[in-house]
Formats: C-alpha cells, structure tokens, sequence
C-alpha cells in the first residue's frame, strides 16, 4: 500500500471510544483475517447435534463459533459472549465491562457453493437483551473477492479492506470514511419465497421493479447483502412470511447491528412499523421481520404496509 494509507490501528486513535472497546474490535478484525486460513480445514460435513434452534450446524459454523469466542475471551474486559451458536453465554470475567454478541457464522448456507458469507458482532455496556439503540458498537467481517471490515462506533460508518503493510504481513487499510447510502437506490434483494410474502409486500416489491426500476441482487447471507445496498443504495428484506409470521433473522445476533451500521450511513432498518433500533427486546433469540434500505424506500415501504 502507498505510504498515506491509513492502517485500521492509526485510524482508531482518532476514533473517540474506550479504548477497551477498541481493543475489542481490533481483536476480532485481526483474528477474522487467521481465521479466513483454516476455512478450507471445515467446508464440509455437520455437526452431530442441531443448534438450540434445532438447526443443524455446518462444521464451519461450530468451529467459527469456537475460534472467536476462544480469541475474545482473552480480553479481561469483556463480561459475557452470547452467540447463536452457544446455548447459553459464555463468561469471561464476571467484572468486565462488555457484553458481545456474535453471529460467528452469517451466510453458512453459501459455504458449498463459496458465495459471499461473514461474521456479525455487536458490543453493549450493559447484560442482554438490550435494545439495539444500546449498542457501542457494531461491525461486520465480509469475505468475498477481496476481505472488508465495517464498522461503526456511533458516529460514521467506515470500511477498511484487507492488504500486507511493507513486511508481508495482513493489515487493514481504510477503504471509505463515514460512508453514505448513495442518494438514489440502485438494487435490491429479499429473503423467503415470494408465495409467502404478505401480499401488501408483494406489491412493493413488484414496485421496486415497475416504478424504481432497482436491479434484482440477492447473495444469501445478510452481510454481503446489506454491502450491496450501503455501496450503491437500495434495499433489502427478510420480510414476515405467511410460515414466519415473526420473521427469520434474529433480532440482536443479525438485525441490530446491521440496522446500527445503516443508521450511521443515513439509511434506516425497521421491522414493518418501528426502527429496529428502537424495538423492545425480550429475549436474545427473537426473531424479527426485517427491512433496510435508502430512507426514501422504507418511508414508501411504510405506506404500502399500512
């Protein structure tokens, strides 16, 4: 890289937040770049035992899930791990100060045929279930053609991508500062089958064709899917189905720290009629329909749900 490329490292410094909170992210970028090594090791084969969903679980999963809550909970800092793959969380330190949350594996269905999947992480102050207004910060790992990092602290969204420094060895270097929604949405994707779909949303999305003239990107895991639209506008759903009335995506592993990147990049997430970020939480494992996209769109979203 050019010698003006700002490193992840000299970004953070003038970054304001705790630096334990810092150290935490830091943590996790450098460990996701160790961890992309041994993918190869667990493309295939599952594990024995279902979730506490009753999902089954891909090797990948299980040993994602394992190598970062292992890697994070060296940081004496942290208080507990609550991941989807976990059946209950994971203390580190009964004094620390943080409590993560980790979808240690987002995509895990695009594992066989090498499509776009990563991992999703949030940090609170405060113990779980807690409102996703509440977060400190929310970041996303996204491995594709090349390897990006997005995250926020509340203030700016921003993206770093993987490269070597002068010595051969992985770093991360600013990408985009404080990244904005394009003005108008170019594309878009939705989850579930569209014979589910309410029929109120099914008209919207019929529009988004007709009247928005958006292109069709769907890549099946949340992290790459919500990269498509924060680079060239748009939305994307998981919408309430006439099977998931609830929705599918999980409120706090997945949607509250996708929708925390959103909001600081001018675009909103909502579950049909609230922000996401302002929704009640009562349990770690909700489900929630979800929908996010240019401001512009969710605001025609709402009225066709109406």
């Amino acid at each position: 890289m050019d010698e003006e490329e700002i490193s992840l490292i000299n970004f953070l410094d003038s970054i304001k937040a705790d630096q334990e909170i810092k150290n935490i992210l830091l943590r996790f970028a450098f460990h996701s770049l160790k961890m992309q090594d041994n993918f190869p090791k667990y493309l295939k084969g599952m594990e024995q035992n279902a979730n506490k969903y009753g999902e089954a679980v891909a090797k990948l999963d299980a040993w994602a899930n394992q190598s970062l809550v292992n890697h994070l909970s060296s940081n004496n800092s942290i208080n507990l791990i609550y991941s989807e793959e976990l059946d209950k969380p994971f203390l580190v330190n009964p004094k620390g100060l943080y409590y993560i949350t980790l979808d240690p594996l987002d995509g895990s269905s695009n594992i066989i045929a090498n499509n776009v999947f990563g991992i999703i992480l949030g940090v609170y102050n405060k113990p779980l279930p807690q409102k996703g207004r509440n977060l400190l910060l929310a970041a996303i790992k996204v491995y594709g053609p090349v390897n990006t990092l997005i995250f926020s602290f509340g203030s700016g969204t921003h993206e770093f991508v993987k490269h070597y420094n002068q010595n051969s060895e992985p770093e991360f270097y600013l990408l985009n500062k404080n990244m904005q929604f394009p003005q108008k949405g170019e594309v878009f994707g939705i989850g579930g089958q569209p014979l589910e779909w309410d029929k109120k949303f099914l008209n919207f999305a019929k529009d988004l064709f007709k009247q928005e003239n958006l292109k069709v990107r769907y890549c099946g895991s949340l992290v790459g899917d919500f990269a498509q639209i924060l680079h060239r506008g748009g939305f994307f759903a998981y919408p309430s189905t006439n099977k998931s009335p609830a929705g599918k995506l999980r409120l706090t592993y997945e949607c509250n720290p996708v929708a925390f990147l959103a909001e600081n990049a001018n675009a909103i997430a909502i579950d049909g009629k609230i922000n996401i970020l302002n929704k009640e939480v009562e349990d770690v494992d909700q489900r929630t329909p979800f929908y996010v996209g240019n401001k512009y769109l969710i605001d025609k979203l709402k009225e066709y749900l109406a």
